[in-house]
């Protein structure tokens, strides 16, 4: 089978012009097959603040009301996505910029939460690998903004590392695909003061006990449990680390590598 790097970076690369162009330069020359899927930064926030949206967070999570959806979706699947496509093409990059609601990419439903009204935040129900398949036969580099659709003409905002796991357990069926988490730290870190404590490599064993110590909390936990998602799915290898070590990353010389 065929190699296939799914790519997730998050706003820290998104807001920085420079970081976001390095990136990018990296990005664009990757040998085969590769899909970016990117959050969406402190713009939408921005922006709500000059429009006078408030906005509510519920542990990292954006609570997402019908003004804030606007928002979102103005901002991920507009400016950013196509900000970013924009650059690859100037790098000679044959690139698409698509949400989840182009082509029928992502389907998901409202999620329901017993104790949070989290609005119009999507929970993802398929993907359509037939969709996906194609365009990468077509040699086409694939950039996935964050927003997706109910298949009954609702917009979902619906977080960005579930999206970059489920697109590439996924596809897993006809890529040997590897994950690729990156974001603002050199990887998941024993300190998180001390960037030079990066634990190289987490499975299950060692997760539960790194939660127990709480050196793992908060935001990293959902990113490491989609992590395991994609591996039980039939991902062949997950990593966590800096946006800026692309390479060294798909590699597995930086970072944190995610195992069984």
């Amino acid at each position: 089978m065929e190699k296939l790097y799914v790519i997730k970076i998050g706003g820290n690369v998104v807001d920085n012009s420079a970081l976001l162009t390095n990136f990018l330069t990296a990005f664009s020359t990757i040998e085969g097959q590769a899909i970016l899927v990117h959050g969406g930064g402190k713009l939408a926030t921005s922006l709500a603040r000059t429009l006078g949206v408030s906005q509510t967070m519920v542990e990292g999570r954006r609570i997402t009301d019908g003004e804030t959806l606007k928002i979102v979706t103005m901002v991920y699947a507009g400016y950013i996505n196509k900000n970013i496509i924009a650059q690859l093409q100037a790098m000679h990059v044959n690139a698409i910029g698509l949400s989840g609601v182009d082509g029928n990419l992502i389907k998901a439903h409202k999620r329901i939460d017993a104790n949070i009204d989290f609005g119009f935040v999507g929970d993802i129900d398929e993907v359509n690998t037939g969709f996906i398949h194609q365009q990468l036969l077509n040699n086409t580099r694939l950039v996935i903004a964050p927003i997706t659709h109910d298949g009954a003409g609702q917009l979902l905002n619906t977080n960005a590392d579930t999206i970059a796991q489920t697109i590439a357990t996924a596809m897993s069926d006809t890529y040997k695909v590897h994950l690729v988490y990156g974001f603002e730290k050199e990887g998941v870190l024993r300190d998180v003061t001390n960037e030079g404590s990066v634990i190289s490599s987490i499975n299950n064993l060692t997760y539960s006990q790194l939660k127990k110590e709480n050196v793992i909390f908060e935001g990293m936990i959902p990113k490491i449990d989609n992590a395991f998602l994609a591996l039980h799915g039939g991902v062949q290898s997950v990593i966590i680390g800096k946006a800026e070590k692309l390479f060294e990353l798909m590699n597995g010389t930086a970072g944190t590598t995610i195992t069984n």
